[in-house]
């Protein structure tokens, strides 16, 4: 092994672009923030090149899809993209680009690994439970340490009709992608450690390949940039309402429309001391433009305001100007808006199911159980009255919040996994 101060680590991270969200920005934090700390070798796809060139001049090996791939890709995207995107069929028949990939790195990395190159090999990307990593067979005398993986996580029962609009009934070809695909239980039964990025994958994992404690470690999937927490004096609407804020993707599952019926709900009064502004765009914008509409929600004055998308160096504009934070989706595995909001220093209100009901405490917000779509609506109303009428209240909460986040910076992750790394690499030397 190399000196104690740096590690050598291989990095696989498919997905890992600072100029994409979600996944490929989060793949991106976490390289940024171990290769601070140890001697990295990244691997991923030729897609991210462009940007990574910018970004970093450490050493990046990429790996190119070939042009049968490029053209299975579009087949694929044409097949699943029709209005609303077929997740569920879309994961499952992207899966050969995938292992295009998967295959590549195994076959140039794995002399490699075998030759002791490497004090530890982690595999990031992609988070889903869903794949294997081939590599993990070169990985006899090194540790070999897999996630954080989420995801999983079903639609609530009371929330049939949404499910069949997110095509949940394909689902079942997770549990045929675990029993066909080669490598996969081999993947999380040959693993040394495996990150789960919430509880639910957590029991998921332990419950389906038999994993016992010591080899599998709740980690939460996402983290926050240090410069949500600059601390700053809070802003004041010209008008003195309290601002009430949405950021996602405007698609059923998140729950836009039931804030809509929330505030409808709300005593006009309480109403009237309520801005709420929905940043996003997607396949329900047009639906909730017209609830807004036909609810009179903008009638004698604005009460409800959309943003659509806005670039991810935007959106913290919009969390400092605002006061709550209102995020009922009913399935969420990482939920990184959630954190971002809290270190603004935004009480949340959030639906409990996945990840995003581990960061909100009693302290800090709201989580509501996805009893039935009336008892989210309902409990809504009376938690954004509840903040938007007692100020106490929601500073202290925001305070709380604060710290809450402050767990959660890319640079604290990064030195909880160097400490994972250090116990792992010791661990397994003394087998």
């Amino acid at each position: 092994m190399s000196s104690p101060e740096r590690l050598r680590v291989l990095l696989i991270i498919e997905q890992c672009n600072p100029d994409w969200a979600s996944v490929p920005l989060e793949g991106y934090n976490y390289y940024c923030g171990i290769a601070r700390h140890a001697d990295v070798h990244l691997v991923t796809h030729g897609r991210n090149a462009p940007a990574l060139s910018r970004t970093t001049d450490t050493q990046i090996t990429y790996i190119y899809e070939g042009v049968l791939s490029k053209r299975y890709y579009k087949l694929v995207d044409g097949l699943t993209a029709r209005g609303r995107v077929n997740w569920p069929l879309r994961n499952a028949l992207a899966y050969p680009i995938y292992e295009e990939f998967n295959r590549q790195v195994c076959r140039r990395f794995s002399p490699n690994v075998e030759r002791g190159d490497y004090d530890l090999v982690h595999a990031i990307t992609p988070m889903m439970p869903r794949y294997p990593v081939a590599i993990h067979r070169a990985c006899l005398q090194t540790p070999f340490l897999l996630g954080p993986v989420n995801g999983g996580v079903p639609f609530p029962p009371g929330f049939g009709k949404i499910a069949r609009q997110e095509s949940a009934q394909f689902n079942f070809l997770r549990a045929v992608g675990r029993s066909l695909l080669p490598d996969y239980v081999a993947t999380y039964k040959n693993a040394h450690k495996i990150l789960a990025g919430s509880t639910y994958t957590l029991e998921l994992l332990k419950r389906l390949f038999a994993i016992p404690d010591e080899r599998v470690e709740l980690f939460y999937e996402n983290g926050i940039d240090a410069c949500f927490l600059d601390p700053r004096a809070p802003s004041v609407s010209e008008d003195g309402r309290v601002r009430l804020l949405f950021v996602g993707r405007l698609v059923p599952y998140k729950g836009a429309d039931m804030i809509l019926d929330a505030i409808a709900n709300l005593d006009p009064t309480v109403r009237d001391r309520l801005v709420l502004t929905i940043v996003g765009d997607g396949s329900e914008r047009s639906r909730l433009e017209e609830v807004v509409r036909d609810r009179g929600l903008n009638a004698s004055r604005l009460t409800v305001e959309f943003a659509g998308w806005v670039p991810q160096a935007k959106t913290l504009e919009y969390y400092r100007r605002a006061d709550i934070f209102c995020f009922p989706s009913i399935r969420e595995f990482g939920g990184a808006v959630v954190l971002e909001a809290m270190a603004c220093g935004l009480p949340c209100i959030v639906v409990d199911n996945g990840g995003i009901g581990e960061y909100v405490t009693e302290q800090n917000g709201y989580k509501i159980a996805p009893t039935s779509r009336a008892e989210v609506v309902t409990l809504l109303e009376q938690h954004i009255s509840t903040l938007v009428t007692n100020n106490k209240l929601r500073a202290q909460m925001s305070e709380q919040a604060i710290a809450r986040a402050r767990e959660f910076t890319w640079s604290h992750k990064s030195e909880q996994l160097l400490s994972i790394y250090r116990e792992l690499i010791v661990s397994c030397r003394a087998k």
